[in-house]
């Protein structure tokens, strides 16, 4: 469901793509800090769907709630931005005007193993310790080319948590920052019972297509932008719908193996429904998807 789901908004965009033109208005943007980071103090949480939203197609993934404790850790202010991606990796054939093109828009279109590829080649730049390994090295240059399929090498990646590099937070740590770090208020959406404060998403009243600059609408009290809506984040984590039953309760990274990479969040072309912090969709590590993009993370080494 939830991948036919994203296929089916895929093919929209890709619509869209088609009647592009290349005489849109251009608009000034504010300057975004590149790489800022929030430190999110560790603690336990309760995760899931906590708000007993009543929807089969949606939210029987989504439990059952259970208890999880997290490390302390930084996480983006913003998703990478399109600015900051294509330092590293070539910018993405998806990034145009009708779907959002400028250095404060996120970087959509890029796959799950172009996010790992980014943080590490990031990292060797800032001087920092990579977290992925491919291959037996965290050089992607040993890696050869983002595979534009399924990749049993690319998908066997270790990550090693106790590097001070750029990650991707695992489903729990973007959970608990996408709470702000609580329970209590228990919201809805990130930062708000009033999704229009804190999310772009498919408004029928409003239905503008594409993403929007990144920290246009209200942070949740952590300080962190657009994690309700906007771009899809992906995850560390492989996406197992029963994974709650048995998840532990410390520092919870995901199942050993899957098919699917976990995507949080929502998006523009989403209803209210996947904007929720407790929402779970996945897709395929390899699809460059117009909806998905990724929030930087770093594990607080002492």
């Amino acid at each position: 469901m939830r991948k036919l789901r994203l296929a089916l908004i895929f093919v929209a965009a890709v619509m869209m793509l088609i009647t592009t033109t290349s005489c849109d208005t251009k608009t000034t943007e504010p300057t975004i800090s590149a790489g800022k980071m929030i430190l999110v103090p560790g603690g336990t949480f309760t995760m899931g769907d906590t708000r007993q939203v009543v929807d089969e197609d949606f939210n029987d993934n989504e439990l059952p709630t259970h208890t999880v404790t997290v490390n302390p850790f930084f996480i983006g202010k913003y998703m990478v931005t399109q600015s900051e991606y294509s330092k590293y990796m070539p910018s993405s054939e998806m990034w145009v005007a009708k779907l959002g093109l400028g250095k404060n828009y996120p970087a959509y279109g890029v796959s799950w193993y172009a996010a790992i590829k980014y943080c590490n080649l990031r990292s060797l730049a800032e001087g920092l310790n990579p977290c992925y390994t491919i291959l037996g090295s965290t050089n992607p240059a040993d890696w050869g080319k983002v595979p534009f399929w399924e990749d049993s090498t690319w998908d066997a990646a270790i990550c090693d948590f106790g590097a001070n590099g750029y990650r991707l937070p695992t489903e729990a740590e973007w959970e608990y920052a996408a709470r702000a770090a609580t329970n209590n208020p228990d919201y809805l959406y990130s930062g708000s019972e009033d999704i229009n404060a804190v999310a772009w998403y498919f408004d029928l009243d409003d239905a503008g297509w594409g993403s929007r600059p990144v920290g246009q609408k209200s942070p949740n009290s952590i300080g962190t932008y657009d994690m309700s809506g906007n771009i899809n984040e992906w995850c560390w984590d492989w996406y197992d719908r029963s994974y709650y039953e048995s998840s532990p309760q410390d520092n919870p990274t995901g199942p050993d193996s899957g098919q699917d990479r976990v995507l949080r969040g929502g998006n523009w072309f989403g209803e209210t429904q996947v904007c929720r912090v407790a929402s779970r969709i996945s897709d395929s590590p390899h699809n460059k998807v117009a909806l998905n993009g990724f929030r930087l993370c770093r594990s607080k080494i002492d």
